[in-house]
Order: C-alpha cells, then structure tokens, then sequence
C-alpha cells in the first residue's frame, strides 16, 4: 500500500550490521539496538492482528497533537503539510525560500480529482486525531503524539486529498465513513489497517465488523506496515 518513494524509503530501508564474536582479550561489544522490523501481511491477516477495544473520547483535544512542526528537513523552511505536498505532488511545484507553493498537480485518491493549487488539499491523518485519541493515543506523552500527527515515516500515514472530502470523513472510521470513488476503498482499508498497526491502535467493534467485510472484499490487497519508533 505504500507508494510514495520519499516517505516509503524512510519508512522500509533498515542497515544491518554484522556483529564479530568478541576475543578473549576484547570487550564484548555493547548490545544492538532493537530495530523494527517491517511486515508485510495480507488484508484479512492484517485486519485480525489489530486489538478489539471499544473507545473513549474523554479529555480530547485537538491541541493534544502538535501540527503541523518542522518537518523531516528543518532547515528547508518547508513544514509538515507542504512536506507532504512536495512529496505526493504528480506534477511538482515551485518552491520559493519561504515554501509558499505555486503551482503543481495532484491527484486526490479519495475522490479521483484532480488539483491544481495546493491550497485545495487537506493533509487528511489516514486515522484521524480524534480516533488515534480513542485507540490508545490516550495513554501517550505529548512528544508521541506530535510525532503521529507529523508522520512521515510511512507513506500512508498522511495523504493529501481535496478539502472536501477531508472535511467530509472529519474524525470517522471506516463502519461510517469511506472515500467517495469505490475504486479507492480496498486501498484505503489497507492503509488504515496499516497506519492502526504501525503505531499499535485498537479497533472498536463496530469498526472491526467493517474492515472484516471490506478484508473479504479486497482479498488481493497486501499490508505494508513499519512499526513507529
């Protein structure tokens, strides 16, 4: 599911380093660092790894989850959303010092339409704020939720889609809410499936139900998904 080559790169490329048995007369090497290790699964075996939890809202805030920050290159005056924006773009825009996009060409998957100024997306959150928030988001330091509202170590995680119908989904999941174009929507249950296990979410019933129906649906469809940091 994941098809964007900047953020999908960062997301899937792991260095291996070999480790030399250590001599008698040399210290042992201090221990390697866990590195997470990406999984590839299909959608109905993707669908069942995810933890059934019913929600709660209580305390939310959209301020809970700083957005959008610097970006992966602080120094490219670029934030997060126009990031996302270069990276996604078909057809790339002028990038003047203050990032302030002209021009350019996206397409928005949800609904197939075709945009020409960047001030027409939304960076929509593939899991919304608000439904990370109920599935365990709850539970994080602040810290951890900036980094999932500023994601760009998997590609799925943020998508730029036109701002009607980002506006549309607002804080839904998949049991009310899919994109407009049905040719969309096997992709789209791929990559929520991936974004709710790359940052370890539950599901509620009702949303569990859902991905199953559309798992049966989209029996082709493979999961790419790299645990967050």
């Amino acid at each position: 599911m994941i098809t964007n080559l900047l953020r999908g790169t960062a997301a899937f490329c792991l260095a291996l380093t070999p480790l030399a048995l250590p001599s008698p007369t040399t210290a042992a090497p201090m221990a390697a660092a866990v590195v997470p290790v990406p999984a590839v699964l299909a959608l109905e075996d993707a669908v069942g790894k995810l933890p059934v939890a019913d929600e709660d809202r209580t305390g939310y805030t959209r301020d809970s989850f700083r957005h959008w920050n610097t970006g992966l290159d602080p120094a490219d005056s670029c934030n997060t959303r126009n990031e996302v924006l270069l990276a996604e773009a078909v057809q790339e825009p002028a990038v003047p010092a203050d990032c302030k996009l002209t021009g350019g060409k996206w397409i928005s998957y949800y609904d197939g339409v075709e945009v020409l100024e960047a001030g027409k997306l939304d960076i929509d959150h593939m899991v919304p704020l608000a439904e990370a928030w109920d599935s365990g988001a709850s539970a994080w330091d602040a810290k951890r939720r900036e980094a999932y509202a500023n994601d760009q170590g998997a590609a799925a995680s943020l998508v730029a889609v036109t701002a009607r119908t980002n506006r549309s989904k607002a804080d839904q999941d998949p049991a009310t809410w899919m994109p407009p174009l049905p040719d969309a929507h096997c992709r789209y249950i791929g990559e929520w499936t991936a974004t709710k296990l790359r940052w370890n979410l539950t599901i509620d019933p009702a949303e569990n139900e859902a991905l199953k129906v559309y798992a049966e649906a989209c029996e082709t469809t493979i999961v790419h998904y790299n645990p967050a940091p």
